[in-house]
């Protein structure tokens, strides 16, 4: 059997209980077609990127499957059909992860992608052209506006 990653949104009008359901329900599917689901987990309710059928925010859930092939065509097709479910992403992976997956680790945890805690020299911007007159010091006549005569 192969091992997969399958992750699913579900629409944010549902609560987390029927979330569960889904996940049992399909869990369902998957044992009855000779595989077996090993970890889940509930990512939670995040906002989406864009918009998907009018929905703005999404339940995201993992499933780590070990199954053959036609079961998870199955479950796939099952979601088609359930109006819950706005997008399904199935991945074939060599080995499932025991640890939690990065989605669930705490931002401090992560390391970060530049910003103030990285090694770069802080200075002057090296970008501008120190040599360029300023605007004081233009030879430009100034016009003054006599405010006295109006």
């Amino acid at each position: 059997m192969a091992l997969y990653e399958h992750v699913f949104l579900a629409r944010q009008d549902i609560s987390g209980q029927q979330v569960d359901q889904l996940v049992e329900q399909f869990r369902g599917v998957i044992e009855a077609n000779g595989g077996k689901v090993g970890k889940v987990e509930n990512w939670g309710l995040k906002t989406l990127s864009y918009r998907i059928k009018k929905n703005r925010k999404a339940y995201y859930t993992l499933m780590n499957i070990d199954a053959p092939s036609a079961a998870v065509e199955e479950m796939e097709r099952q979601m088609r059909f359930n109006e819950d479910i706005l997008r399904t992403l199935t991945i074939r992976v060599d080995e499932h992860e025991d640890a939690q997956s990065v989605m669930m680790q705490k931002r401090d945890d992560r390391p970060r992608r530049g910003g103030r805690d990285d090694d770069r020299p802080r200075g002057p911007r090296r970008d501008r052209d120190d040599d360029r007159p300023r605007r004081d010091d233009d030879d430009r006549p100034r016009r003054s506006r006599n405010i006295d005569s109006e």
